[in-house]
C-alpha cells in the first residue's frame, strides 16, 4: 500500500462541523502524482516509488537524462519528485498515478514542508533573547551580549546563538487530522497549520507509517 503523496499547500480557510463548531483547516492540493519509477530490493537494494507531481505546465528544456528517465513511465518530464516506500507487496507499475483517495477522512497524516523564510534576522528575533533596557544612553538594546571568554578557549564556541538566516528549514508536523477529501478537485482539508507559504511543496504520508521519506 502506498504511504504518501506529493501536494501544494493552496491556503488556508475555515470549514463547520455537524455541531457548528468552526474548525480551522490548510487546503492542500494533493495529486495527482505518476510513478515514475519503482524500486526493487533485487535491483536498487531497497523497495519504493519514485512519485512526480503532475502540474499544468510540464518542466521547460529537460535534458536527454531527464527525457530517458520519464520515458519509460509514458509521462512528460515532471520537476517534483520524490520517493515514498511501501507495505506489503503491491500490485502497482510505472506509468500509474496514486490519487489523493489514499486517505480518509478522520484519518491521521504528517505533513512534510519548507517553512517559510525569514531571511537573516538578529538574535531577538531568532532566538527571542530579551535584549538589553531601552532607555535612552543604554546602548544596549538588541545585541546578543558576550559570546564567548577572551583567554580561553580564545574562540566563539560551536552551537552559540547567533543573528544569522532563519526559516527556509525542512519542518515536519505530526497527526494532522483529516477533515475532508474532496476527490473530484484532489484536495485535502487537514485540520490546523501546516509548514511553507502558499504553493509550497509538501508532502503527504500516513500517521502510522514509520518509515523514512527520501
Amino acid at each position: 500500500m502506498v504511504e504518501g503523496i506529493i501536494g501544494k499547500k493552496i491556503g488556508m480557510t475555515q470549514v463547520f462541523d455537524e455541531e457548528g463548531n468552526v474548525i480551522p483547516v490548510t487546503v492542500i492540493k494533493a495529486g495527482p502524482c505518476t510513478v515514475i519509477q519503482k524500486k526493487t530490493k533485487e535491483k536498487d537494494g531497497y523497495e519504493a516509488l519514485q512519485l512526480g507531481l503532475v502540474e499544468e505546465k510540464p518542466k521547460k528544456h529537460p535534458n536527454k537524462p531527464e527525457t530517458g528517465h520519464f520515458k519509460k513511465s509514458g509521462s512528460p518530464v515532471l520537476k517534483i519528485l520524490r520517493e515514498v516506500k511501501y507495505q506489503g507487496p503491491i500490485e502497482i507499475k510505472e506509468g500509474d498515478q496514486i490519487l489523493v483517495d489514499i486517505f480518509e477522512p478522520g484519518e491521521k497524516v504528517h505533513i512534510t514542508g519548507i517553512s517559510k523564510g525569514k531571511g537573516f534576522q538578529g538574535v531577538v528575533r531568532r532566538h527571542g533573547f530579551a535584549g538589553g533596557d531601552a532607555a535612552h544612553g543604554s546602548m544596549f538594546h538588541r545585541a546578543p551580549g558576550s559570546i564567548g571568554a577572551s583567554s580561553f578557549p580564545s574562540r566563539v564556541i560551536k552551537g552559540m546563538r547567533m543573528g544569522g538566516r532563519m526559516g527556509g528549514d525542512t519542518v515536519t508536523i505530526r497527526h494532522l487530522k483529516i477533515v475532508q477529501i474532496d476527490k473530484e478537485n484532489n484536495l485535502l482539508l487537514v485540520k490546523g497549520a501546516i509548514p511553507g507559504a502558499n504553493g509550497g511543496v509538501v508532502f503527504i504520508r500516513k500517521g502510522s507509517f514509520k518509515a523514512k521519506i527520501s
